[in-house]
């Protein structure tokens, strides 16, 4: 049935081709003098449609375009371009994607230098790229049945749709003013990975529960808005305005049926309703600008105040604590101060620096959520069941200066420095009031003749902070955490940098860029548990080669690297053994890629592009008082891509575009290899292989 759909709609654009191609002849014999001019001068408007067909099903190359499904699909974009001479207004209309289920369009009409208005829509799928078998019931509801026991299950796709308008209008103003108002509505419907399940459970705090599969649904709404008055004078540019968010969720909470009862008090099927994610909104008054005091000197501004509010009514249906009131009363306030300056006091010297400060208040009340955290849990430690806000002050600046020396030498220098103040409390995670973070930048860089140019740049940063707060439990009692967060960690940094450009020949370009970097990370008091040492290499090698007017190539290659060496131990045993393990994490990418493209004839053109990458995670995985057992498998993918075209200009203004792509996606990815207790399996095709042909046919006029 699909190859005589696709038969149909080819025999369709056949037809379409033939009319046009006839309806046309008469205008390219015409004069071309005048054919030149008013190609020159007049904006050109284009369309482009056809047919193309998918020969495999897959998960990955259409998960965000729909071409998921083996079949026929449209192709058709429009580019619509009018100008109105005596007026001066434009018209413009953009749709690209029009056959499939990621497009878009946008319309535009405007006055130049006095008014001008959009509107546009788009919508965005995104497929689950991964296959459920499940026998919950209910799907993209809120009120899923779970199965009791497990239970095998039937194919379920999952799948989530934003749906976007927009409008925006602006209109200058006498004085050097212009007014700009924008707004925009996105919608997102569908369904997507969610669950639930208990970690401890009887019959003893090394136990593990149950984690069952329950989809969330999703139906909610978020608006963007904004106003804004720009004035641009010769010195002096300013703009200041509002800007505001609001986001609307339909579905409150899971009303969850059924699921398993083994755990008793702590059995999933106990964790029901559950809250989803709350009604919240923003809003934002700025003023930004900048100043020339003169044709080598620049300063600029910006100063922002923003009330983040997360007010909604908790449901009826939910248990809740005595005295937390109807809703959390969320409230962040944060206030940006931001001024840079860059400047040429000199010939030979120029100099840019900024400086940036960021408080982020968060006046939420702190209230007791959670009675039942006093109670002593299955470790024998009970907690204070407040919730925690967490207020943040950041303060950043830069220095830097840049001076010419002889024979072609440049020298920078910099200086950053980064400082952050954090609030909250230590409970079961380590935390510091404190880090900061000073950098420094020692660069050189020459024109070595008129085909090379380097840079050489070595960059050192070092990392501290206040003294780690005692972790403690709900009666103060401490809890110890030795092991220091990746953003908290005291740290040194020693970085590396080369640059080169090369034109050994005029048709031959080369880029060569090649950077190492070593960290040293330190510990919680008494502990090296946690980070200890980290790098990253990266390499990489760009060329352009020009072969004629009427072709060109490119092509790359890049290396990344990147190595964590990292230990923690395990909970206690039977035998009151706490175990340590260390990892060394190793993160390897290689990728490489080129590209073709110039004109066989007059007529005709075409192109070719190939790309592969290949990406392996190590884990690495000791145990320090056992055996090598348990060790977690390594992870690679590789991913390849060829894409080529024809194009065949049948007149000026009308042709033929065949396209073909190859897709290869192959993963050894285990991660999101579930089995839930309910029985749902979660899965992936490990090794996907795409074709798609499409041809098409382009006309454009004037």
């Amino acid at each position: 049935m699909n190859i005589s759909i696709f038969r149909r709609k080819f025999s369709l654009f056949t037809i379409i081709v033939a009319i046009l191609s006839f309806a046309t002849e008469t205008v390219w014999s015409s004069d071309k003098e005048n054919d030149l001019l008013k190609e020159l001068t007049k904006p050109k408007s284009t369309i482009n449609f056809g047919t193309g067909y998918l020969f495999n099903d897959n998960a990955r190359f259409g998960q965000y375009s729909g071409l998921r499904n083996e079949g026929p699909y449209g192709i058709f974009n429009v580019d619509i371009v009018r100008r109105n001479d005596d007026t001066g207004t434009w018209l413009k209309l953009l749709g690209r994607n029009l056959g499939l289920q990621n497009r878009d369009v946008r319309f535009e009409h405007s006055k130049q230098g006095k008014w001008g208005y959009f509107i546009d829509y788009s919508q965005t799928p995104r497929y689950e790229p991964f296959t459920v078998n499940t026998a919950v019931s209910g799907i993209g509801t809120t009120d899923p049945h779970i199965p009791t026991s497990s239970t095998p299950g039937d194919p379920a796709q999952l799948k989530t749709e934003r749906q976007s308008i927009g409008f925006g209008y602006n209109k200058f103003l006498p004085g050097n003013l212009e007014f700009q108002l924008h707004f925009r509505n996105e919608d997102k419907d569908g369904a997507r990975l969610f669950g639930r399940g208990n970690r401890l459970g009887e019959p003893g705090p090394r136990a593990v529960g149950g984690f069952e599969f329950i989809p969330e649904p999703i139906n909610s709404t978020t608006r963007q808005f904004g106003a804004s008055l720009d004035y641009a004078g010769k010195q002096l540019q300013l703009s200041g305005g509002y800007y505001g968010t609001m986001y609307n969720n339909k579905n409150h909470l899971l009303n969850v049926t059924g699921g398993s009862t083994v755990g008793g008090i702590d059995a999933p099927s106990v964790f029901s309703p559950i809250a989803l994610a709350p009604d919240n909104q923003s809003h934002q008054a700025f003023l930004s600008g900048g100043y020339s005091f003169n044709p080598t000197t620049r300063g600029t501004f910006k100063a922002a105040y923003t009330r983040a509010t997360q007010t909604d009514t908790f449901s009826p249906s939910l248990i809740t604590a005595p005295g937390i009131g109807f809703n959390l009363g969320g409230r962040i306030d944060t206030t940006l101060l931001q001024a840079g300056l860059t400047a040429r006091p000199l010939s030979k010297l120029s100099i840019n620096t900024n400086f940036r400060f960021e408080d982020r208040d968060d006046k939420t009340p702190v209230l007791l959520y959670n009675p039942m955290a006093a109670l002593l849990d299955y470790n024998e430690r009970s907690w204070n069941g407040l919730n925690n806000p967490r207020s943040f002050r950041t303060i950043t600046s830069k220095f830097e200066a840049s001076y010419a020396l002889p024979k072609d030498f440049r020298l920078i220098g910099s200086i950053d420095y980064d400082h952050r103040d954090r609030s909250g409390i230590a409970t079961n995670t380590s935390h510091r009031s404190r880090t900061d973070e000073i950098s420094y930048r020692a660069e050189l860089r020459r024109s070595l003749s008129e085909t090379i140019t380097g840079t050489i740049s070595y960059i050192h940063s070092n990392r501290f902070g206040s003294n780690f707060l005692t972790n403690t439990t709900g009666t103060g009692d401490p809890f110890f955490n030795l092991i220091a967060p990746f953003n908290l960690a005291d740290r040194t940094r020693d970085k590396v940098r080369l640059m080169a450009n090369w034109e050994p020949i005029e048709p031959l370009s080369l880029q060569l860029s090649v950077d190492e970097s070593f960290d040293n990370f330190g510990h919680r008091a008494g502990s090296d548990l946690g980070l200890r040492k980290g790098s990253a290499r990266n390499y990489s090698l760009d060329a352009t080669y020009t072969f004629s007017e009427a072709w060109q190539a490119t092509a790359w290659f890049s290396r990344n690297e990147t190595h964590i060496d990292q230990a923690s131990r395990n909970p206690e045993t039977d035998s009151k053994i706490r175990e340590v393990w260390s990892a060394n994490l190793q993160d390897l990418g290689t990728s490489f890629g080129a590209d073709i493209n110039g004109k066989l004839t007059e007529k005709i053109e075409t192109g070719a592009n190939f790309l592969y990458s290949d990406f392996t995670n190590k884990f690495n995985q000791k145990v320090s008082l056992e055996p090598q057992v348990n060790t977690v498998p390594n992870i690679s993918t590789q991913y390849s891509s060829m894409r080529f075209y024809a194009k065949y200009d049948i007149r000026r203004n009308l042709g033929l575009r065949l396209d073909y792509i190859l897709d290869h996606f192959k993963t050894n990815e285990w991660t999101w290899n579930w089995n839930y207790s309910d029985g749902t399996k979660l899965t992936q095709d490990t090794n996907q292989m795409v074709n798609f042909v499409f041809l098409s046919a382009y006309y454009s006029w004037q």
